[in-house]
């Protein structure tokens, strides 16, 4: 048969030309990095941070996080998860998980803490044309700090000092944020954890002393995984991974980081690429909500560079554990539980008035099947908020759900609607608003006021209203797992920048084990 395969290559070679001519083969030329990937790995090696309030917000965010962790440790559904995967073992000079006895391997640990972090849906959050969590990356950022720092102790050299968290926290928050202001990955199925993987990858890779080609190699290799499907945050499927997959990608990032760092290729056009590269496989779709034909040589738009605007701007939890969309409409049934619950059996309908996203990602109607369900329900929160006037992490729980029928009552009785100034001040740089309103109608005729509340107290333009409440968050998730001496002295760190930013991490986690 071998004639066969020479005639028709000489066939083949008289009607095309030479092989490598022929418009179906590629050029097997190495390119430079996407200018993406450059960018981003340019930024984490050459910006200094020069802003005090990014310093500062940082402390709050990390304060904040930790707490968030901290008071997930209540919850079995996520301590179930914790620990080495196998039972009984401990690395020494590993990585702590803050409020546990754990020390592993830094890619397990940065699993835990990122899971801790992001669990009750209490940790900070960035709203854009994409939806995320900066201080998700904080799993691989304190597990490869604390991890180097203590290997830095036992050899002799330069101890690791907490100003490396904060800085590696301020860039990981800009690369996340940035990417998502303009460049929507749910829109085309795409869960926001992506973003983690890559923002953690390349300050992972910067931490370990890894050298640009080395952190390009790193971040381009976050890229290639192309990304978790939302599919999990959304009806009928909304489940406790949402909980956990932003420490999974946390710690792939770092996973990632370590193969870059020890000489492992990076992917130059991991986006680019045509027809295999992240643009042309996970960033092209017909949408058909929207109408719009996302085309196959769709790049990223980018608003801004990058600078230290995300983590200044960031907004914080400051109430209530619950997705962000819905905080302002939880403050505004809150300002109306007074007037309506003692009239309960009256209330006739009840219209909530919100963004697009909100009913793009938390309008659910029927059964609720889990906490994590609940916790992604705009109308459940309302209800548990009108009720009983707060709302609380143990309010998703089964057994609450099913001593209280009345919030399903309420549930089906509520109206959301869109309004379209929500919709366009959601978006509007200058105000970024998550607007939402509640007004309860009677049998009777009669009704509320239609309470109306455009910023949760967590937005920037309410920082001097928000940062006590946000200390005093803290000071409580500290409460829930420490006692008081312990608490006392983590307070006082995080109260005082400049003795914070010079420790070393390892003695910074030194005081979050138990």
């Amino acid at each position: 048969m071998n004639w066969v395969v020479k005639a028709a290559a000489r066939y083949a070679l008289l009607r095309h030309g030479s092989p490598a001519m022929h418009p179906g083969i590629d050029q097997n030329t190495r390119p430079d990095y996407d200018p993406v990937i450059q960018d981003i790995a340019d930024y984490v090696l050459n910006y200094s941070i020069d802003s005090d309030a990014a310093w500062d917000a940082a402390r709050y965010c990390l304060m904040d996080a930790l707490g968030c962790a901290l008071l997930a440790l209540r919850f079995p559904e996520c301590t179930k998860l914790l620990g080495p995967l196998v039972e009984g073992t401990w690395v020494p000079g590993g990585a702590r998980v803050p409020g546990t006895r754990f020390q592993l391997d830094p890619v397990k640990a940065a699993w835990d803490i990122g899971c801790t972090i992001r669990w009750l849906d209490f940790n900070d959050t960035w709203l854009a044309a994409e939806w995320s969590h900066p201080s998700d990356n904080l799993g691989a950022i304190l597990a490869v700090g604390d991890y180097l720092s203590q290997q830095q102790r036992v050899q002799g050299g330069p101890q690791v000092p907490m100003q490396k968290v904060l800085e590696a926290m301020v860039k990981a928050y800009e690369i996340q944020g940035v990417l998502a202001v303009a460049n929507s990955f749910n829109r085309v199925g795409l869960d926001h954890v992506l973003l983690v993987r890559v923002a953690s990858a390349a300050v992972a890779a910067w931490m370990k002393g890894g050298s640009r080609a080395e952190i390009m190699a790193a971040v381009s290799l976050a890229w290639v995984d192309g990304s978790a499907l939302r599919t999990y945050r959304h009806t009928p499927n909304t489940g406790s991974r949402k909980s956990w997959a932003a420490g999974d990608a946390s710690s792939r990032g770092l996973w990632l980081a370590q193969m870059a760092v020890l000489g492992e290729m990076g992917v130059p056009t991991a986006l680019s690429a045509h027809q295999w590269g992240f643009y042309d496989v996970c960033f092209s779709k017909t949408n058909a909500d929207q109408k719009v034909k996302l085309e196959g040589d769709r790049q990223f738009q980018f608003s801004c560079g990058y600078g230290s605007y995300v983590i200044e701007n960031i907004l914080f939890k400051v109430s209530f554990p619950a997705e962000f969309h819905s905080q302002t409409a939880c403050e505004a049934a809150i300002a109306l539980h007074p007037q309506v619950v003692e009239r309960l059996t009256e209330v006739d309908r009840i219209v909530v008035t919100t963004q697009e996203s909100a009913i793009r990602i938390i309008s659910k109607r029927g059964p609720l099947a889990n906490a994590a369900d609940r916790d992604h329900c705009l109308q459940y929160v309302v209800a548990v908020s009108l009720l009983f006037g707060n709302l609380q992490a143990e309010y998703y729980q089964d057994d609450f759900h099913r001593a209280h029928p009345e919030i399903d009552v309420l549930r089906d009785k509520m109206a959301v609607v869109e309004d379209n100034c929500y919709s366009r001040d959601y978006l509007d740089p200058d105000k970024r608003s998550i607007a939402n309103a509640v007004q309860v109608f009677f049998r009777d005729g009669s009704s509320t006021k239609k309470i109306e509340v455009a910023y949760p107290i967590g937005h920037r333009r309410r920082r001097q209203e928000g940062i006590p409440l946000l200390e005093n968050k803290f000071r409580q998730n500290l409460a829930s797992r420490f006692p008081r001496g312990q608490m006392e002295k983590i307070l006082a760190l995080c109260q005082d920048l400049r003795r914070l930013r010079n420790l070393p991490v390892h003695r910074f986690m030194d005081l979050l084990v138990i």
